[in-house]
């Protein structure tokens, strides 16, 4: 049974720093897409960032641009989102996904992000 298990959130003043981590098994994850995905209280969930299964080509949302990295090591079915100078509007749930075409997506339980101000 397939299964993304995120870590590395917690709570963090403005403008530090946080690296979330997504560790996929259960199944190969060859040729998937993986992301981010976050949703703070009372909004809908809204995309963060993406990265190819060769990690060559990323996609960030305009609001985390400059800020956040998104990275992949296949080897170890690991997803990573280094994000730096955190801003209290990041406060909020981020869900790891695994997407392949329409088919498949599979989500992880979420990791909770607080940004103090």
């Amino acid at each position: 049974q397939a299964q993304l298990v995120e870590s590395g959130g917690g709570l963090v003043q403005a403008g530090g720093s946080l690296r979330l981590s997504c560790a996929a098994s259960g199944r190969t994850f060859s040729g998937y897409v993986m992301g981010w995905f976050r949703q703070a209280p009372g909004k809908e969930r809204e995309f963060v960032a993406r990265i190819s299964w060769s990690g060559g080509s990323t996609d960030y949302a305009d609001s985390v641009k400059g800020r956040f990295t998104i990275s992949r090591d296949n080897a170890k079915n690991t997803v990573t989102l280094q994000m730096n100078s955190l801003k209290p509007d990041d406060t909020a749930v981020y869900y790891c996904q695994a997407r392949l075409g329409v088919a498949y997506t599979y989500w992880g339980q979420g990791t909770q992000v607080i940004v103090s101000s």
